[in-house]
């Protein structure tokens, strides 16, 4: 590799702790960051960092970018509480050296904003990238590449909070003015394409998301060529929609070469290659080829421990998964087994309140009913749809699928007035937010209908169950 060349000559010539050395050092480490080496990326940033502090002094602005480079190696390691505390010093440090307004300063708060939504703090990403872009925009102006960066990632923060309307808008102002600034093939407004694609899927809108992530799959082809990683990316999200829209088969074809690619060109154990196999997996539950995603999600899940540690998010990913693979084969036991241990894990290091362990306590939940552990199931249904009221708000969509899981176990329990009340609940929320004919919505309409028939109202079920199948036609 050159770099590591550039950097064996600058040691001999210049000296260890020369600023150019130091230079190569970290220019190196962001190599290892890009392929997926974020070990080794770590080390050398760390000794970049010691040597800057003893040459520089702590307040250095290159000891200051070591500290905010080294916080992003954590950030892919899955270290958020290590990004934090890292990011909160580094800002700090920049507001006082620097001053509130200086583009760095506004970087780093960007970083911490970033950090909260890794975190699953939306809210708190919200209230800080709607500063950094108040603030980008009065000093930068509108059109500035990190004022429109700061617009993207308000608007990520927006589908996060299930604000998909305010996303939409947003995104698609963001795509405008980067088509009109940097023209329609630049890196970063296929970024906005791909961007407001996601949002089109979250809003059931899975026509305009395939639309327009094949447009951008296609220029990535043209300008980048098939095996880019921005291609392979979009070749990856074009597998999401496609399992959206029902076409596993398609989704299946599509994700085997992904990862054949991926394979080849990044290698096995590859942080993208792992989520390729894990995506694979989770396309083979779809298709009922149960023991296929169970042997995947085994393979990655050892891979993620040996690679990025046992506490990793992807590691814990990897074993919610696993889980649910084993709840679809019927092992309960095992799949009980494996949600708590993630379960407990999340607790520990996202926190009680992350989306991740949310998820966690609503799979374990569903596990505990195909046991037949109804009160444990209610319980835990309860305890998530009341934390997801108040983290991510009334109409979210994870907190509609709440609902629904809690309805789905008073149907369990006999519970059918109750299940009714909250069917019907659901289903007017998704109405409004997702459209008529979003999958979601014609979901709560068919548990609407069951819950009908439950209850003896026969009619009111014939009518919503011949709606529903209209639709789907």
């Amino acid at each position: 590799m050159l770099q590591i060349e550039i950097l064996d000559m600058r040691k001999q010539i210049l000296g260890n702790d020369h600023p150019d050395t130091l230079s190569s050092m970290a220019s190196l480490a962001v190599t290892y960051s890009n392929l997926g080496k974020h070990k080794d990326a770590e080390m050398l940033e760390i000794e970049v960092l010691d040597m800057r502090k003893q040459i520089l002094g702590n307040d250095h602005p290159h000891t200051l970018s070591s500290m905010a480079s080294l916080a992003a190696t954590y950030s892919n390691l899955g270290k958020h509480k290590d990004v934090g505390m890292l990011e909160i010093e580094v800002l700090d440090m920049r507001k006082q050296i620097l001053g509130n307004d200086h583009p760095d300063t506004l970087s780093s708060m960007a970083s911490q904003a970033a950090t909260y939504s890794n975190l699953g703090k939306h809210k708190n990403a919200e209230k800080l990238q709607i500063e950094v872009l108040d603030m980008r925009k009065q000093i930068l102006g509108n059109d500035h590449p990190d004022t429109l960066s700061s617009m993207a990632s308000l608007a990520v923060s927006y589908t996060n909070l299930g604000k998909h309307k305010d996303a939409e808008m947003r995104q698609i102002e963001v795509l405008d003015m980067r088509k009109q600034i940097l023209g329609n093939d630049h890196p970063d407004t296929l970024s906005s394409m791909a961007s407001l694609a996601v949002v089109y899927s979250n809003q059931g809108k899975h026509k305009n998301a395939e639309k327009l992530n094949i447009e951008v799959l296609d220029i990535r082809k043209q300008i980048l060529g098939n095996d880019h990683p921005d291609t392979l990316s979009s070749m990856a999200s074009l597998v999401v929609i496609y399992k959206d829209l029902g076409k596993h088969k398609i989704a299946e074809k599509l994700q085997i070469e992904v990862l054949d690619m991926r394979k080849q060109i990044l290698g096995n154990d590859h942080l993208h290659t792992l989520s390729s196999m894990a995506n694979l997996a989770v396309t083979y539950s779809n298709l009922g080829k149960h023991k296929n995603a169970e042997k995947l999600q085994i393979e990655v899940l050892d891979m993620r421990k040996q690679i990025l540690g046992n506490d990793h998010p992807d590691t814990l990913w990897s074993m919610a998964n696993l889980a649910i693979s084993y709840n679809n084969l019927g092992k309960y036991k095992n799949a009980e087994k494996l949600q708590i241990e993630a379960l407990d894990m999340r607790k520990q290091i996202p926190g009680n309140d992350h989306p991740g362990t949310l998820s966690s306590m609503a799979s374990l939940a569903v596990i505990y009913s195909n046991q037949g552990k109804h009160k444990n199931a209610e319980k835990l249904n309860i305890e998530v749809l009341d934390m997801r009221k108040q983290i991510l708000g009334n109409d979210h969509p994870d907190t509609l699928w709440s609902m629904a899981n809690l309805a789905a176990t008073y149907k369990n329990l006999g519970k059918h007035k109750d299940a009714e009340k909250l069917n019907i609940e659901v289903l007017d929320m998704r109405k409004e937010i997702l459209g008529n004919d979003h999958p979601d919505t014609l979901k709560s309409m068919a548990s609407l209908a069951a819950t009908y028939k439950n209850l003896g109202k026969h009619k009111d079920a014939e009518k919503l169950n011949i709606e529903v199948l209209n639709m789907r036609k």
